[in-house]
């Protein structure tokens, strides 16, 4: 911003064991007159540090799933607009400008960006991958996040777009990918089990499939390389898994009675 000019509004982030990644987003959100963070209790390397050194107000909590820890930041925040960002993100320096004009005279009470994804260094730009809105910038006294992983941003009010992005920097490798479709697709099916849902022997094919299709033929991503047809084949697994692991669940239900 110029002359040293701050944004009027907080930032606030969730990490776990992100000392690799949370300098550069801490970097592109220096210019917001306020940045809380708070760090998952099993954190174990330098995140902490990192964000003293950014001057940031730090909680540890124990983990409550995705939408109530970014709940309880929001709620530590002074300002009642608030951008969430997340520690694989990065702030572009228009982007900022535009959120300070935006918060000059707010014509909403949420606004979403569209978000660039990136992965082995290169731009994702099929898919499900962009434009990939995101509600990032908040008014905390009209909303609330929910669920517990694939947070929302649940608006009373009037939902605006800012066009310029936020980007994101994703996965380093495969092997990034595959671990997170793991423990997401464990999580969602627990989630599935609570809340009633059911699956029967062809449900994961079936979902899997058209995962592959949407992604990969209507929504072009074979126009990505080969990074395309990872990601859509891994999509296709997370939701494959997430129904073969209920099945699991509805299986150990039945041997428990």
């Amino acid at each position: 911003m110029q002359n040293g000019e701050k944004i009027r509004a907080s930032a606030c982030i969730i990490a776990c064991n992100e000392a690799r990644r949370i300098r550069k987003c801490l970097d592109s959100i220096k210019d917001f007159e306020e940045t809380v963070i708070i760090i998952d209790s099993k954190t174990s390397d330098e995140t902490e540090s990192i964000a003293r050194e950014f001057g940031c107000r730090i909680f540890r909590e124990d983990w409550k799933g995705f939408g109530p820890q970014k709940q309880s930041a929001m709620d530590k925040c002074s300002n009642d607009w608030v951008l969430i960002i997340d520690a694989d993100e990065v702030l572009p320096a228009e982007t900022a400008k535009e959120i300070s004009k935006a918060l000059e005279k707010p014509a909403a009470d949420a606004y979403a960006f569209p978000r660039k994804n990136f992965f082995h260094g290169k731009w994702l730009r099929h898919g499900d991958w962009w434009p990939d809105w995101q509600i990032r910038l908040v008014n905390r006294e009209k909303g609330v996040f929910t669920s517990v992983i694939h947070e929302r941003w649940d608006t009373r009010g009037v939902t605006g777009k800012i066009r310029a992005p936020i980007e994101h920097l994703c996965f380093e490798k495969y092997s990034d990918m595959i671990e997170t479709m793991d423990g997401y697709s464990t999580i969602i099916a627990e989630d599935f089990f609570a809340k009633g849902i059911r699956a029967n022997p062809a449900t994961p094919v079936f979902h899997a499939f058209w995962m592959f299709m949407r992604i990969y033929i209507l929504k072009r991503g074979f126009m990505d390389g080969f990074d395309g047809l990872v990601t859509a084949s891994l999509k296709a697994g997370g939701s494959f898994f997430k129904y073969a692991k209920l099945l699991e669940l509805q299986r150990g239900s039945k041997d428990i009675r």
